[in-house]
């Protein structure tokens, strides 16, 4: 297994465009990752578009010259989770 050096999280939901929620280096990487798996959120490992999205402020949408980048994360987890776009912005379900 891959020692962590740096993890971001994004939120896309009822957001417009995904959105910078964590970022971290080391050991704050390693809690957001440990907190992600403890969720169920899928982990996608990409450490040059970690380092890209690394340098976003918190809270700041992706720019136009990640869209693809992330589209392509985003469709992998719609994937695994058997989403359809637009399926994001509906509310949850409650179990």
């Amino acid at each position: 297994m891959n020692k962590i050096t740096q993890a971001v999280a994004l939120e896309y939901g009822m957001n417009k465009t995904p959105v910078l929620r964590a970022k971290g280096s080391d050991d704050l990487a390693d809690a957001i990752v440990a907190e992600a798996r403890r969720q169920g959120i899928y982990i996608a490992q990409d450490a040059r578009l970690a380092g890209l999205l690394g340098e976003l402020k918190l809270d700041q949408e992706i720019p136009e010259n990640l869209y693809v980048a992330v589209a392509v994360i985003l469709s992998w987890v719609y994937w695994l989770k058997g989403m359809v776009p637009g399926d994001e912005k509906k509310p949850p379900v409650a179990d």
